[in-house]
């Protein structure tokens, strides 16, 4: 591996472990084995699933309809997502999205394209 590989890993490395407190993290483990001998103060540790680090999750906001007819269907960005009774509240990747919201006839009664703030919750009643 060349001096450049291995710097560049390093980097990648100490941006991860520096993620922000605030943000969700996501615990995942990785194997560790057959067994190791780390002298006579630790001992002989694995082959066990040993915890490895943290991955920041992406921030996510959240929609929720003030609505009363359930069966209204959602579209977010041109792509069905469900109908009112079902999303109620849903995340969303923060950014700006274009909401649509059409009858059980299909026509489209609301469109506006709306932004999503990472951990915040938007209330549309339209």
């Amino acid at each position: 591996m060349s001096r450049f590989t291995k710097l560049l890993i390093t980097a990648a490395l100490a941006l991860a472990a520096v993620a922000p407190a605030a943000s969700a993290r996501v615990f995942f483990r990785a194997y560790v084995g057959p067994g190791f001998y780390y002298g006579p103060a630790y001992g002989w540790y694995g082959p066990v699933w040993a915890p490895y680090g943290y991955v920041a999750a992406p921030p996510a906001g959240s929609i929720k309809f003030e609505h009363t007819m359930k069966d209204t269907s959602v579209f977010v960005d041109g792509g069905f997502a469900g109908t009112v009774g079902q999303l109620g509240t849903f995340k969303l990747h923060p950014g700006t999205h274009n909401i649509e919201l059409r009858g059980p006839d299909g026509r489209t009664f609301y469109q506006e394209p709306v932004d999503i703030v990472a951990g915040k919750t938007l209330k549309i009643a339209p």
